[in-house]
């Protein structure tokens, strides 16, 4: 079973780049940057990803990211997550960056959209990875500020497949973004949201509908609604879900009890992903692993997990049929 999901073809659609940041480069970078990090060892690092909810997670994870200054750390950081993506059979990643994150450091668009594309070409050429950008707006800030994250990437958009919505969750719902997701739209970009990780029900229809997403990255509270449940299974609304990230964020007690075979048995197009693996234990594969053992999902069902993900995807049909015909070819000979 795990070298048949290590092998299995499939797209990672829910993956913060900033998140793959691993204490061993985190140090690496603050060395070569002379920045001065809270912590005196990777072990410390790691001793620190015990958290209690989100916020204790974005705390360390807006830490870590002040390492990342030029060009060559962004090429470096995207580089290593693409490569163990391939090994862990990721043929299509669509991957989060927070440029707020970045452009409040003084850091411009020029230099980490520059480190991200030389990455990703040499990934596409040496590894048959492709990948696509999807350009989060940080949802504790106000929407004026995304508003002028949209005006300085527009020289960069031919870059960025999407536009998503990202960090701290409660107490911010989709709906004060209406405007900003209307502009991005307007501007020939795809649409995904964060919503239903702590939120309620009423984040992931706001997302829907005030937003125009086209997936909901996480939704796990849409169980709490059967109306909706319903509702993302007609509308084939597929669900970037994080098993291990829910885990360690406390979402969910153990793998055991997540709910995404429940929602896969009520015909919800689930996809398994793996949000901030640096922080949370487990890159994509990891992810398949736990859900495999946790729930006992059997080929079919992994297979049927690799399918969502690619026809999830924003990839065009062409390369879609392609990897389905190979994912159909290895569930036959399995």
């Amino acid at each position: 079973m795990p070298d048949f999901i290590a092998r299995m073809p499939k797209a990672e659609l829910h993956l913060h780049i900033e998140g793959t940041l691993e204490p061993d480069m985190m140090f690496e970078l603050a060395a070569r940057n002379s920045v001065e990090l809270p912590f005196d060892s990777v072990e410390e690092v790691r001793a620190a990803y015990e958290f209690t909810d989100l916020q204790s997670f974005l705390d360390i994870y807006y830490q870590g990211a002040a390492v990342l200054r030029t060009t060559a750390d962004f090429r470096d950081l995207m580089w290593a997550y693409l490569e163990r993506a391939a090994s862990d059979g990721v043929r299509h990643a669509e991957m989060f960056f927070d440029p707020q994150t970045h452009t409040e450091r003084g850091i411009g668009f020029e230099v980490f959209m520059a480190g991200f594309a030389e990455a990703r070409e040499r990934a596409r050429v040496e590894l048959g990875v492709t990948s696509l950008l999807i350009m989060c707006f940080l949802r504790h800030l106000p929407e004026t500020a995304a508003f002028e994250t949209l005006d300085a990437a527009r020289p960069y958009l031919e870059h960025i497949a999407a536009v998503g919505l990202d960090s701290s969750e409660v107490g911010h719902p989709p709906e004060g973004f209406e405007r900003v997701f209307a502009m991005a739209r307007d501007a020939g970009l795809r649409v995904v949201a964060h919503a239903g990780e702590e939120g309620p029900p009423s984040y992931i229809t706001g997302a829907l509908d005030s937003l125009g997403a086209e997936r909901i990255d996480h939704g796990v509270s849409c169980e709490q609604d059967d109306a909706l449940v319903a509702r993302l299974a007609a509308e084939g609304i597929p669900l970037t879900m994080c098993p291990l990230s829910n885990v360690r964020l406390r979402g969910i007690a153990r793998i055991e009890d997540h709910n995404l075979r429940r929602l896969m048995d009520r015909g919800v197009k689930v996809t398994v992903n793996s949000d901030d693996p640096s922080y949370f234990g487990g890159y994509v594969a990891d992810n398949y692993r736990a859900v495999q053992q946790g729930l006992g999902l059997s080929h079919t069902d992994l297979a049927t997990l690799a399918r969502n993900s690619i026809e999830a995807s924003f990839l065009d049909d062409e390369a879609k049929e392609a990897l389905l015909a190979e994912i159909a070819e290895m569930a036959i000979s399995d």
